[in-house]
């Protein structure tokens, strides 16, 4: 099953307050290998029977290659929608619907309902940041950002 959301929806998916039941460091330790890189991921679940989902995934090798992600996915379904992604300084990022927008620098994706109909992945689009240089920056930034409470007794981390 394909996932359209407009604008809105995504706005309000973003605003949404979540609440973790792990410490955001625990993401860190838990990781599992997969082909050059680490990753985990923690499952917030919705009464609806949809789930948010948090993920962070590093390079082994390069560990300005990093991303730190909000999904959704909607009930009874395996689709997962990126609503944002925090990455790394690896690559170079187009925006293909806005002309000569190319760059190489930390940058944040965001689902929107433009590139969905333009045909392209949901998170296309990316603005640069520079309020992230570690994946446990990007991932304090993605918790302030999309709302997520953590346990009581936790705190964000600056180191891993």
């Amino acid at each position: 099953m394909d996932v359209f959301l407009t604008d809105t929806d995504i706005q309000e998916l973003i605003t949404e307050r979540k609440q973790m039941r792990i410490a955001s460091s625990a993401l860190f330790h838990n990781m599992k290998e997969k082909r050059g890189h680490k990753e985990s991921e923690h499952i917030i679940e919705r009464p609806d029977g949809s789930s948010f989902i948090i993920k962070i995934r590093i390079s082994i090798e390069n560990t300005l290659d990093f991303s730190a992600l909000l999904g959704y996915s909607p009930a009874k379904s395996t689709k997962l929608f990126i609503l944002c992604r925090y990455n790394g300084r690896s690559h170079e990022h187009k925006n293909k619907l806005e002309s000569k927008n190319t760059f190489y620098d930390f940058h944040i994706h965001k689902a929107t309902e433009r590139y969905q109909r333009a045909g392209t992945k949901e998170e296309y689009y990316a603005e640069v940041t520079d309020r992230y240089s570690t994946v446990q920056e990007a991932l304090n930034c993605l918790i302030i950002d999309c709302n997520i409470e953590l346990p009581p007794n936790s705190q964000l981390h600056l180191e891993i």
